[in-house]
């Protein structure tokens, strides 16, 4: 037999009815986003590098070509490359979530398609500055409500972009897209890379067109520039600098003549994501 009075014992009731309430009402409504365990598609890998670095790597369960870093994605399943991916690739993996960067060159109509089957679509607005990389990291920060971590995220990059000497003499440079001696492009104004050139101090060679163009010698040899730099894979798969001094016009510049040949990791160079400091800060280093 209880001891206590009947009015207490109503009132403990009531008390523990409006706590589950309260629970329920705050895991529908309330939570934050990180705190629900998401099966979440990533199609950039500059978005995908971010996500890792906010503690939510284990939370994505598919990932495009360019999701190279860290390399713990490398084991995920793989979606293709952002420009053949399809809807189908992506909804097989059952995704809660799919991310996508605006500047992604996704096929035309696949968000509005993705849209369509009423899965959860963000696009994250991304720009070729340190600034727009900065406010990049703070918006996927706040959306998974990790603003802690994106901060120590944010502030690695200032402490590299601290350690960069500034360029006493700028240097011109081409930037050469190699998949194979037969797939050579070359990068004009409005790139992520003309944006690394130019926060590195340095000038793009090229100057008389926007994105990329196909390379050829006439063009190379008027730009004569001081180096060149590709992706380490692009370099790679020409054989090296010796295949690459072979290619033509290439011999015949400053750089190849030098020798001046940079490789950097495609992701790390060009994503404008976490590591951008210390990807000027080795850019830097590796022309002077």
């Amino acid at each position: 037999m209880s001891l206590l009075p009947d009015t207490y014992r109503f009132k403990q009731s009531e008390k523990s009815w409006k706590m589950w309430v309260y629970f329920l009402v705050f895991c529908l409504f309330g939570a934050p986003v990180s705190s629900f365990s998401q099966r979440i598609v990533s199609t950039d890998g500059t978005i995908s590098e971010i996500l890792a670095g906010l503690g939510l790597a284990d939370q994505l369960v598919g990932v495009d070509v360019t999701s190279t870093y860290p390399e713990s994605l490398k084991r995920l399943k793989q979606i293709g490359h952002n420009r053949t991916i399809s809807a189908e690739g992506i909804l097989s993996l059952n995704p809660d979530l799919i991310l996508v960067n605006s500047e992604s060159l996704l096929r035309p109509g696949l968000v509005q398609q993705l849209e369509k089957t009423g899965k959860k679509v963000v696009v994250f607005e991304q720009q070729y500055s340190v600034e727009g990389s900065k406010k990049l990291i703070r918006a996927v920060g706040t959306y998974f409500n990790r603003q802690k971590e994106a901060e120590v995220l944010v502030k690695r990059i200032d402490d590299d972009l601290l350690r960069i000497k500034k360029q006493r003499s700028p240097k011109k440079v081409v930037f050469i897209y190699a998949r194979g001696a037969g797939t050579l492009m070359v990068s004009g104004k409005g790139t992520s890379v003309d944006a690394m050139l130019g926060l590195a101090g340095h000038t793009n060679a090229i100057q008389g067109f926007d994105d990329f163009k196909p390379l050829t010698s006439e063009a190379l040899l008027a730009a004569n520039p001081d180096y060149l730099l590709l992706f380490d894979t692009g370099l790679e798969s020409v054989g090296g600098i010796d295949g690459l001094l072979k290619l033509p016009g290439v011999a015949f510049t400053k750089a190849g003549k030098s020798r001046q040949v940079v490789a950097m990791e495609g992701l790390y160079l060009t994503g404008f994501g976490p590591r951008v400091g210390a990807a000027l800060l080795e850019l830097s280093q590796k022309i002077n």
